[in-house]
């Protein structure tokens, strides 16, 4: 595990350095202090590859990352063609939801684009608290984080340089409208990261006995098999099912080298929901499960709190600068962007991109999921009314 302090030193010097090696006390981020000592903690989670952001983030809902190895904007634009545990969901008639903020990053799965999935994608300002308040949360709901940060509306995404208050803020929301829904009782919420962002761990890698998902080959020049497992993140387990205080270690199975990663979710979800599709790939097959936690008890706990500290305090000394240029996650969310707006020639995405400042963006992404929405909306009521004018000829 050497390397974190001289990458860090080559790319940004001491200050750097110090960052990497550093981390947020408890009273910085209350909500997840709380959290971690009412509910569970895994302490050995890891990042489904040593990669970036998009093919970690493909790993939670599909186990695979089909072959990217980076965040290549040639293979996002189109989209990815794997399998997800959304289809399987629903293949077995069960329902599920995207509650989205700026753009829903999980519109980089091609199937998700489907025509019939245009109705799972709902505005989390505008419709959770109203689902969780009239107990209409679907089956399994993904809640995606705000990822551009303007004045109105400050990114609540963790990203650097974005204030993390911002982040705590927005997991204490969830949480007690969750607590406050009828669901309550049947409800698990999962907190995690994509990968570890270049922080310091004392952990090693496994680097043996994980499974390639499905054979792919990352490209050249490195050729990764996806055959072992990146940095360790954090992540939460929460609900009334758990023990107050848990911390949960290496996995029971389903193999002696089976670890607790992104492919975790869907493996779970396999099992708790008695799913009869296969596994998605070799990964959720592999992967450790976490369902036992909620068997341990013959009844939900009464004593979760009702509220989370509050957050009092901001992590960063500045106001959210609108006029700076995009990150480099930030133009693959409009790489993505443009693809919903369906207007913008691949040729022009990078001059596009490269110019937008964070507000610009921000509202493009905005515009760009409505219009998304609105067309496949328009075309589905329209593909309801062709059948129901067939069927009463």
């Amino acid at each position: 595990m050497n390397g974190f302090v001289q990458q860090a030193n080559e790319i940004g010097g001491l200050g750097m350095v110090k960052a990497i090696m550093s981390a947020f006390d408890p009273s910085s981020v209350p909500v997840y202090a709380a959290l971690a000592d009412e509910f569970a903690v895994f302490d050995r989670w890891f990042a489904s590859c040593p990669t970036s952001t998009q093919p970690n983030r493909l790993f939670v809902h599909s186990a695979t990352a089909h072959g990217l190895s980076s965040n290549i904007r040639r293979y996002l634009v189109p989209g990815l063609p794997q399998k997800t545990i959304f289809d399987s969901i629903h293949d077995d008639g069960l329902s599920f939801g995207i509650y989205y903020q700026n753009i829903p990053a999980v519109l980089f799965y091609r199937s998700l684009r489907r025509l019939k999935y245009v109705n799972k994608f709902h505005s989390y300002k505008h419709a959770f608290k109203e689902h969780a308040r009239s107990g209409t949360l679907p089956n399994y709901a993904v809640i995606e984080q705000h990822f551009f940060d303007t004045k109105g509306s400050p990114a609540n995404d963790d990203h650097p340089s974005h204030d993390v208050s911002e982040g705590q803020k927005f997991i204490k929301e969830i949480y007690e409208t969750l607590r406050a829904s009828p669901q309550w009782n049947e409800s698990a919420l999962i907190i995690t990261y994509d990968e570890h962002g270049g922080f310091y761990d004392h952990v090693p890698t496994p680097v043996e006995g994980v499974p390639s998902p499905d054979g792919i080959v990352g490209p050249a020049p490195f050729y990764f098999k996806f055959d072992r497992l990146g940095v360790r993140v954090p992540a939460i387990l929460v609900s009334p099912w758990v023990q107050k205080g848990t911390v949960i270690h290496k996995p029971d199975g389903p193999t002696p080298t089976s670890e607790f990663e992104h492919s975790s979710i869907p493996a779970t979800m396999k099992k708790l929901f008695n799913l009869t599709s296969d596994h998605l790939t070799k990964r959720d097959a592999w992967a450790g499960t976490f369902e036992k936690y909620f068997t341990i008890r013959n009844t939900p706990r009464t004593d979760c709190p009702e509220k989370l500290p509050e957050v009092k305090k901001t992590l960063r000394p500045f106001e959210p600068k609108e006029e700076v240029t995009l990150s480099e996650f930030q133009k693959e969310m409009m790489v993505l962007a443009s693809q919903l707006y369906g207007v913008h020639p691949r040729r022009h995405l990078v001059e596009m991109v490269d110019r937008m400042s964070v507000g610009e963006a921000s509202r493009y992404a905005n515009e760009a999921v409505e219009v998304f929405l609105k067309n496949g909306r328009r075309k589905l009521q329209r593909l309801r009314q062709l059948r129901e004018s067939n069927s009463n000829k």
